[in-house]
């Protein structure tokens, strides 16, 4: 009498099995589709940021359009629209993922000054190999110091943002007993950023005769006397920021520019 039962109990058991197996399986393949779409649509989102920064860098940001960016990525403006809801938003991104890589490379910490020194002509550095960024920078920042540009709050938060680390970098500096004679942290600071400015203009227009980071070096060795051949532990520039996530940053360091989401898109 057992036997029948305990055959109909493994059948049932087997049915069980079968059925938890399967439902294993259809999770797992639709956990790697949706891995796979993320990959995917983060990969778009990159080629996206990258022919907006092209097109805002050779024309400035209220000459270049949408249509223009989603032609250079091959795609219809309406599936740009998909990834980013207007102009604006388009912006905000770029200016983000330049942030983040700018970050990655210089530590904004006030605690050491020296670091920080480092990384600005690091950065300096990595700029020369990424000309259409520099030419973005230019050209968005010449343009936003109109008071109805996208970009001018941005640009104007993240020169107080740039300007104050600076001159906490350099007062960090001057506590240590490295500061030159005669030079007080908030005028190194206030020169530093002119001259990185000044730099990248020249060196758009000859990148022969310019090398941005050593004249930032020469510079910064003017106001402190600081080790050049210390080599600091920075992330890769091309790490994957939160705006190529698609995530937002959370930080106010180097805020969005308060934008018109109304804005129209072209």
């Amino acid at each position: 009498m057992r036997g029948p039962e305990k055959t109909r109990d493994d059948a049932e058991n087997w049915d069980t099995v079968t059925a938890m197996t399967n439902a294993s399986t259809t999770t797992t393949k639709a956990t790697r589709g949706a891995r796979g779409e993320y990959a995917k649509t983060r990969k778009r989102r990159e080629a996206i940021l990258d022919a907006a920064l092209e097109v805002f860098a050779e024309g400035g940001y209220r000459a270049g359009s949408l249509r223009e960016v989603a032609q250079r990525v091959g795609i219809s403006e309406a599936g740009l629209l998909h990834h980013f809801p207007n102009k604006v938003a388009l912006l905000e991104a770029v200016l983000d993922r330049r942030d983040d890589r700018s970050r990655a490379m210089v530590p904004f910490d006030a605690d050491n000054g020296a670091a920080m020194m480092r990384g600005l002509v690091r950065l300096a550095a990595y700029n020369a190999s990424v000309p259409g960024v520099v030419e973005l920078f230019c050209t968005l920042s010449a343009e936003a110091t109109s008071v109805d540009h996208p970009a001018h709050a941005y640009f104007v938060r993240r020169y107080i943002y740039t300007r104050t680390n600076v001159e906490a970098g350099f007062a960090n500096l001057e506590s240590h007993g490295l500061m030159r004679p005669g030079v007080t942290p908030y005028r190194a600071a206030v020169a530093l950023i002119a001259i990185m400015d000044g730099l990248q203009v020249q060196w758009l227009l000859d990148r022969t005769v310019v090398d941005m980071a050593e004249e930032l070096r020469a510079l910064i060795s003017s106001f402190v006397d600081i080790d050049w051949d210390v080599e600091d532990r920075v992330d890769p520039p091309g790490g994957t920021s939160a705006a190529d996530a698609g995530e937002s940053t959370g930080s106010t360091e180097t805020a969005p520019p308060a934008a018109d989401e109304t804005e129209a898109a072209e």
